[in-house]
């Protein structure tokens, strides 16, 4: 490989690198600690905060016109939008945009009002959604969720048809708490505490947020999909009923006041929408067959793809064998009518039956990330018993800020002392071992903000351990130079030889360590497996650093600086 080859895919890893760690700098160093707490409000509290700041901007904006004033500053953003609305009217833009101009733009209050809230919201959400791609502080450095679920064993027994014995129902709490493990793991989100407390309730701490809406889709979702047939005929007249008596439909339990409005074989169910926020919003109801034509217990997998035509995510769901005779009559015997797809009792999409389905459906009406969830709840199986939390709240760093300064001291001051160990015994050739050192860390946290990984105190001690093996392969190669030296070697084919007889030394020592760090990762858990996934990191990065970044500078100080000199011993000149 070509130095001008190597030097390029060094800088080509450099700048990825940085745009994997940057989300994570702009995070932690470069957002106010007020925009952080905006960021971490759940989405009904994003919008009602952000209609109340609309509300105050713009009667500042009026104010502001009505006395003549200058446009305020923060309200610049309003010009863009001003001049848009001022071409679809075609009125000419004013020679000055003060506030009297820039409120004139627009049809009427109402339009100025939502411009104001759709930039507050954007700029929140957006905050929002920075904060979800960052490397993420465990529970024991920075808190996290601390939630306590209650099951419903009273309708778990009514599945049964009799009274769970003592065994069953440890059986089911077991399969729950199973459940739930995994539905955690595979949303990405690392080193849960899940354990029994008492004899129906279940403890869960999630660390690294402190946003409840992280987890809601995971602990909340009873993961139960079912496919119903619409009565449209029902649905059009209970829509005029509906109309005419509003507000005497339903009793404060949410049922029929004269069930007999709509047929006895029918239900009604609410049909939902997401708004700009991500938050359920009802749209309209409609009356359903109170028969399951198919459950989710028969669901065999599930995908998300993307509709070429709409570009828009959907999730695929495959189902059994069972399942698709099921599907199969349904879907056939059906043919034109609405199908309802409900998912924990809320219509979320429908679909008119073209022809019958065998064994593949398509889910859409969803966004990426709500696509994303149900897949993953489907795919990891619906709980056995029903769950609802009876307390959730933040937690506070079990730690403190003390702990997380040990923990940056321990890494710095590990670091710290290899390099000067390094550069005081191999003299010069040790500032090549320091540059690779320094940019084995950034690697490092570059790949853990990207996946957005859990950093914890295990994970800082895999940290502390990868600097201490990354000089490893530094030590081997130095002294492979030293063996060419003193048979009088040239200092380009010092360096060759070095690296070349030091290759597989260094590339055995760490698969070695890479295995054990992989049955570490898959055999342990909590703090285990936060050790592991650091110290898997390390070593790929390490030997990138030390094989490939540390050759780069040695060939640069021969090549380009025309060194004659390999300064790596005190007692070889």
């Amino acid at each position: 490989m070509s130095k001008r080859y190597r030097f390029s895919v060094v800088l080509l890893v450099m700048g990825l690198c940085f745009w994997f760690l940057y989300p994570t700098i702009k995070w932690y160093f470069l957002i106010s600690p007020e925009d952080k707490q905006l960021a971490l409000q759940t989405r009904e509290e994003i919008r009602n905060n952000a209609a109340k700041k609309a509300s105050v901007d713009y009667q500042r904006l009026y104010n502001a016109a009505d006395a003549g004033e200058d446009l305020p500053k923060d309200l610049d953003y309003l010009i863009a939008q001003a001049k848009t609305e001022r071409e679809a009217r075609n009125m000419p833009n004013p020679d000055k945009w003060d506030a009297k101009e820039t409120l004139l733009s627009f049809d009427d209050k109402e339009m100025a009002w939502k411009t104001i809230e759709n930039h507050i919201s954007k700029y929140i959400l957006d905050l929002k959604a920075l904060q979800k791609s960052t490397v993420q502080m465990g529970l024991d450095l920075s808190g996290g969720i601390s939630i306590v679920l209650q099951a419903d064993l009273s309708t778990y027994e009514k599945k049964l048809g009799h009274k769970a014995s003592e065994t069953e129902r440890n059986d089911a709490m077991e399969q729950a708490m199973e459940v739930l493990n995994n539905r955690i793991d595979r949303f990405g989100l690392t080193e849960p505490v899940i354990r029994r407390q008492g004899t129906d309730q279940i403890y869960i701490e999630i660390p690294g947020t402190q946003d409840p809406e992280r987890i809601n889709d995971i602990i909340r979702g009873k993961g139960s999909l079912t496919f119903h047939i619409v009565d449209t005929e029902a649905t059009s007249k209970f829509a005029a009923y509906y109309a005419a008596n509003y507000g005497s439909v339903f009793d404060q339990d949410k049922k029929l006041i004269d069930p007999s409005i709509i047929p006895d074989d029918c239900e009604i169910a609410g049909s939902y929408v997401k708004d700009a926020y991500g938050i359920d919003e009802f749209d309209r109801y409609q009356v359903i067959k109170k028969a399951v034509g198919l459950d989710g217990t028969h669901i065999k997998g599930a995908s998300t793809e993307r509709d070429e035509t709409e570009n828009k995510p959907h999730v695929i769901v495959e189902l059994d064998e069972e399942g698709g005779k099921i599907f199969w009559d349904l879907t056939s015997n059906n043919v034109g009518k609405p199908l309802a797809i409900v998912l924990d009792d809320k219509i979320r999409s429908t679909a008119t039956i073209r022809e019958g389905i065998r064994s593949r459906v398509s889910i859409s009406g969803f966004n990426a990330d709500e696509a994303n969830n149900l897949a993953t709840m489907l795919r990891t199986a619906a709980l056995p018993v029903e769950l609802e939390i009876s307390n959730q709240q933040n937690i506070g760093a079990s730690m403190g800020a003390d702990v997380i300064k040990q923990g940056l001291y321990a890494l710095t001051g590990g670091l710290a002392a290899v390099m000067i160990f390094i550069l005081f015994f191999y003299r010069t050739a040790g500032i090549n071992a320091v540059i690779a050192q320094i940019l084995n860390i950034y690697i490092m946290f570059s790949v853990l903000s990207v996946f957005h990984f859990t950093l914890t105190l295990p994970s800082i001690a895999g940290f502390i351990l990868t600097i201490g093996m990354a000089v490893d392969a530094n030590v081997i190669i130095f002294e492979r130079m030293k063996e060419e030296l003193r048979l009088g070697k040239t200092r380009k084919s010092v360096v060759q030889a070095g690296f070349d007889k030091a290759f597989w030394a260094i590339m055995d020592s760490n698969i070695t360590t890479f295995i054990a760090a992989v049955f570490l990762s898959k055999l342990g858990s909590g703090p285990i497996q936060g050790f592991a996934v650091s110290l898997a990191i390390g070593v790929f990065s390490s030997v990138f650093t030390a094989l490939f970044v540390s050759r780069l500078i040695f060939d640069f100080g021969t090549d380009v600086l025309h060194s004659k000199k390999l300064s790596v011993s005190w007692r070889i000149k």
